[in-house]
């Protein structure tokens, strides 16, 4: 049991020095851009094809919803003014 522990932690070195990672770091996922701009979609509700005037009206309605006037938080509209960011910038990128 001991030689095992050994080499696994031989192993886990060894790794660390040739990558410069453990090897445990690549079990953790990393948000990408297509999950971000699903989150984003999602939180304004928007379909999967939307156009520039799709979500400018889905972020008023939003902020409308979510402002701290009406009952909601800084973090809330933060989200939102994000979302609505990436997706504007996904469109300018494919035009």
């Amino acid at each position: 049991m001991v030689k095992i522990l050994l080499i696994v932690a031989l192993v886990a070195f060894g790794w660390r020095v040739a990558f410069g990672r453990w090897p445990w770091d690549y079990l953790t996922a990393k948000p990408t851009r297509g999950l971000a701009t699903f989150e984003a979609r999602k939180l304004l509700g928007l379909p999967d094809s939307y156009s520039r005037e799709d979500v400018i009206k889905a972020h008023r309605q939003r902020i409308a919803a979510v402002h701290p006037d009406r009952g909601g938080s800084d973090a809330k509209v933060h989200e939102a003014n994000a979302a609505r960011d990436l997706l504007l910038s996904d469109l300018d990128q494919t035009d």
